[in-house]
């Protein structure tokens, strides 16, 4: 028997739960999907989101502790999102309440080097995550090193990274992995340097691609190592997919700046492009893709059904081109989609409507929730071979107990009935008008004498 969940436009954030039965006699559509369990691609790392000062903050200080409570368990609890990734900003990003760095302006040693205003707000919200997810993954992010330390003196409006500091900046890292592993909060990766081409009127600071290779190689890699820290994964780039093979194929064509580096990060802003994706696995097979920044803007919009699409859209589009795990931006936002230091409002997952002392769930939330709670850490994606029509889409995969995990997006204005086939055996649906569907399909006796073969295939 296939377990399916299926949340629509018209029936809203309401979940319809039926079963579906295979069978050699069920008929083909025109839409119709080949499940090949024998072909694998990329393991799964995970779900998460970005703990920002704005999301610790509006939680801790603006909202009963009820709710507090709520959202931690509502994103890392199985009975929620199953959340394992977090991503958090060193020194203060556009979410943050102001500007601010760990150490006094002109310190050359870093002597001054203090992060307990995070200790506030933003690592006991990491620590009750802890409480709920034991696997959890952390990936650090800078959006701007201390003014001192660029070109222009502002941790806003671009500028770059004096050469004077590249090793004072590189040790900057060191000390706040160290700092957290003193709090027993363990870094699992890091990112060089958020949107390193994007000149913000918020945190921001510039890097071509051959700078940052050099930091890298140079600064950043050597610093990692001598400390201890060579576990720790390095991603470049932490930007858009649209100019991703023009600024990390020079990297990772460095042998000297490549030996550093487990990987790229992506956002999905300016233009979908997953195909990117698959050129860049082609071209490093060895290198991984992680996705760790995507949010709705222009502030909230609570109630709207497309911007559960759009995720959606982007995380069926980039899985199917080897994106390994998925990091959504901040995790709360008040219902002006901020605190933002600098104005720039987003919507986010779930909002909290201050006045009202209560949490809206977007249908962001939902969408995610068709994945995250069936795609497990250590699943593996599977091939499949569909006919469908434009806005109908999908990804499929093995999980570690043994279930076939289908997800199916309709984005369409139109039902769209719908065949699959796994084994020789089909089942059929009725996908209703921007709809989202996850089956869970048991492993057959069959097919598990099939997947002592099963060898894993380069990511298409």
């Amino acid at each position: 028997m296939i377990a399916s969940v299926i949340r629509s436009a018209n029936g809203k954030f309401l979940k319809k739960e039926t079963s579906k039965k295979s069978s050699k006699d069920n008929p083909i559509y025109e839409n119709h999907v080949l499940i090949n369990p024998l072909v694998t691609y990329q393991t799964h790392l995970g779900f998460g989101g970005a703990i920002t000062e704005a999301s610790a903050y509006t939680m801790s200080e603006q909202m009963k502790n009820t709710h507090y409570q709520e959202v931690i368990n509502a994103y890392f609890s199985k009975q929620g999102l199953n959340y394992n990734l977090v991503r958090l900003h060193m020194n203060s990003c556009d979410f943050s309440l102001e500007n601010y760095s760990y150490v006094q302006t002109g310190d050359r040693k870093l002597e001054t080097f203090d992060i307990s205003r995070e200790e506030r707000w933003v690592l006991p919200f990491v620590k009750e995550a802890l409480l709920r997810s034991d696997q959890l993954k952390i990936l650090i992010s800078p959006w701007s090193p201390p003014a001192y330390m660029k070109t222009n003196n502002d941790m806003n409006h671009g500028g770059k990274l004096l050469a004077e500091f590249r090793n004072v900046w590189a040790q900057y890292y060191v000390k706040f992995i160290q700092e957290l592993n003193k709090r027993n909060i363990d870094v699992w990766a890091l990112t060089v340097q958020n949107e390193p081409a994007a000149v913000q009127t918020w945190d921001s600071c510039i890097y071509s691609a051959q700078e940052e290779g050099d930091f890298i190689k140079n600064h950043l890699g050597p610093a990692l190592n001598k400390s201890g820290l060579n576990d720790i994964k390095v991603l470049i780039w932490d930007h858009n997919l649209d100019i991703i093979l023009e600024r990390a194929v020079p990297i990772l064509s460095d042998d000297q700046a490549s030996q550093y580096v487990w990987g790229t990060a992506f956002h999905w802003y300016v233009a979908e492009v997953p195909e990117n994706l698959s050129k860049l696995h082609a071209l490093f097979p060895d290198k991984h893709l992680l996705f760790t920044e995507g949010c709705i803007e222009g502030g909230p919009r609570p109630g709207a059904w497309d911007t559960g699409e759009r995720y959606a859209r982007n995380i069926i589009n980039d899985f199917n081109h080897g994106c390994e795990g998925f990091i959504d931006w901040n995790l709360v936002l008040n219902e002006q989609g901020g605190p933002n230091h600098v104005g720039n409002y987003c919507d986010a997952p779930i909002l909290a409507d201050r006045p009202n002392q209560r949490l809206i769930y977007n249908s962001s939330y939902y969408f995610i929730w068709h994945f995250s709670r069936y795609i497990e850490p250590g699943s593996v994606r599977v091939a499949q071979q569909a006919t469908l029509v434009d806005g109908l889409r999908l990804v499929t995969y093995r999980t570690p107990d043994d279930k076939l995990i289908v997800v199916t997006q309709n984005e369409t204005n139109d039902d769209q009935a719908i065949s699959y086939e796994i084994d020789r055996r089909r089942f059929v649906d009725q996908l209703p008008s921007h709809s989202i569907t996850t089956y869970v399909i048991p492993i057959t006796k069959n097919m598990k004498k099939l997947y002592g073969s099963t060898k894993r295939s380069a990511v298409k």
